[in-house]
This record gives C-alpha cells, sequence and structure tokens, in this order.
C-alpha cells in the first residue's frame, strides 16, 4: 500500500462534554502537544464558547479546527414542529459563524435529524420526514452557500438514527437535496456496524467524502480491536482521499454524555492515553 496523504485530528469529545471557552486553552495545549494537526470541536452549547478567544488558542498551538453539531430533539429537521426547524437552523447559523472565524471550510453532523430516532415507521410516515429532511437541508445549504462553506451529512448506525445509516442512504440524501454544499462525513464507528464493505463505501461515496472520524469497532483506541484497516486504506487510497481523520469517542466523565452513547466504563487507561496511542497507530497505518 502506499501512503495517505492526510491530516489527524481528535475530538474534544474524547475529554470534555460541553466544549467551553475555558477548556480551549488546557485542550488544545495537549492536544498540540501529543502531535495532531487538527481539533474537531464539538459544539453542544454555543452561549459557551467565544468564539474569538478559541481563535486565539487555535493560533497559538497551530492548530486546525473543525466544527461538528450535536443534535437532540430541540434540533430536529424532522420535527413535526417548525418552531424546532426554526430552532435547529439559528443553531446551524451559529456553528457556521464559527466555522467562518475559525477558517473551517465545513459543519459537520447528523444534521438531517435528532439523533437517537430509531422507530417503525410507516412508509407514508418515513417519506414525510425524509421529504423534511430534504426541504430543510436545502436551506441549511443556502446557509452554507452563503459563507462559503460545505456541509458534511453523517450517516449514524440503526440504532441512533432510523433515516440515515449507510454510505447509500447518505448518497440518496444528497441526491435530492440537489445542492452543491451537500457533502459527506463518514464515521468508522457506524460503518462498522451498518456496511457490509468498507472499502465499496468509500469507494461509492468518493469525492463526496469531506471528513472520515475513526475509532475501533467497539469506540475504542484505534488499533485496539476488529476494525478492517486494510480496507479503509485501500478505499481512501482509491479515492484520492486527502483531508483530515479524526479519532471521535467519548469521555465517560460526562453522565448525560455516557448515557447519549452507551458508554458505561472507560474504554482506555486514560483519555490522553487513548489519544496518544490511538495517533501512533494511525501515523503508522497511514504510511503503509
Amino acid at each position: 500500500m502506499m501512503a495517505l496523504q492526510v491530516k489527524f485530528g481528535v475530538s474534544s469529545w474524547l475529554w470534555t462534554s460541553p466544549f467551553t471557552t475555558a477548556s480551549a486553552e488546557p485542550l488544545f495545549a495537549k492536544i498540540s502537544a501529543m502531535g495532531f494537526d487538527v481539533v474537531e470541536i464539538a459544539v453542544e452549547d454555543p452561549s459557551l464558547i467565544d468564539a474569538m478567544a478559541v481563535s486565539d488558542a487555535l493560533k497559538k498551538y497551530n492548530l486546525k479546527a473543525l466544527v461538528c453539531g450535536a443534535f437532540g430533539s430541540t434540533r430536529d429537521l424532522t420535527s413535526a414542529d417548525p418552531v424546532v426547524h426554526e430552532n435547529c437552523f439559528k443553531y446551524i447559523a451559529t456553528c457556521m459563524d464559527f466555522c467562518q472565524q475559525w477558517n473551517t471550510p465545513f459543519f459537520a453532523g447528523p444534521m438531517y435529524s435528532a439523533v437517537g430516532k430509531a422507530r417503525m415507521l410507516s412508509p407514508e410516515k418515513r417519506l414525510a420526514e425524509w421529504n423534511l429532511a430534504v426541504t430543510n437541508l436545502r436551506i441549511v445549504c443556502t446557509m452554507a452557500a452563503e459563507r462559503n462553506l460545505l456541509i458534511a451529512l453523517e450517516p449514524l448506525n440503526r440504532f441512533e438514527s432510523d433515516l440515515i445509516n449507510t454510505a447509500v442512504d447518505v448518497l440518496r440524501l444528497i441526491d435530492d437535496i440537489n445542492h452543491p454544499a451537500a457533502k459527506v462525513l463518514l464515521d468508522g464507528f457506524h460503518m462498522n456496524i451498518e456496511e457490509p464493505d468498507i472499502e465499496a463505501a468509500l469507494k461509492l461515496v468518493g469525492d463526496k467524502l469531506i471528513h472520515l472520524q475513526v475509532a475501533e469497532n467497539y469506540r475504542g483506541t484505534p488499533g485496539t480491536g476488529q476494525t478492517n484497516w486494510a480496507a479503509y486504506h485501500r478505499g481512501l487510497k482509491a479515492i484520492g482521499y486527502n483531508g483530515t481523520i479524526s479519532i471521535e469517542s467519548f469521555t465517560p466523565d460526562n453522565k448525560e454524555l455516557s448515557e447519549a452513547v452507551c458508554i458505561w466504563h472507560p474504554l482506555a487507561e486514560s483519555q490522553d492515553i487513548f489519544a496518544a496511542e490511538g495517533l501512533q497507530f494511525l501515523k503508522k497505518w497511514a504510511t503503509q
């Protein structure tokens, strides 16, 4: 295999939830010292973030930023309540403003629906929610284009979403949205559950892939589980992917977050060891 030409990032969720201005400086210092190029900032509560202070910390520690959203029931573009849609648009607009301030090219996440909606719906109800997602995401794409940004739509596994689970699903969604700002984020944890062929899924998405998140099949440290890393390498190489590969897992120290992602115990000796050893593995893997 030939080496991948990629950058390496890590999610703020690995250590903290919610991300705040106060958490930026110590977190960025640690991430930079470990050798990461990028910090993926998970924005849960925008009111806790001073964009200028975060920008200064990014510059101080020579890190690039990516921005990922958090979508619960109050930020659901498939809700039957238009007030919920407006709340979600307002949140997305703020996150996109952060993207601009931090020189970030896209806003990422499963923004088509609320995380955790996993139901057996009638075909009519599912079509209605699909159409709502398409209509509202066209609005989101217009918001992005006005800011010279893209959006990266993330499929989730079947236990976290009943709308978009696979590469096929997300490409169908993008086709229906029919806007050039709509692109794809793939997450290896979800792919390991939903995709029968990792390499084929990556090739299918092709140049629409603008971000990749990874962790092990059990959401632990890359290199310690059952993930078919060779298939990822082949697929990414085949599509010429040269973006960021981010480690995404979650701190077990926040009760609400742990319950949301079903992490009931630590997945490594420490979160620092998780990140450092994961990066070491990924750098070696990428150069094979």
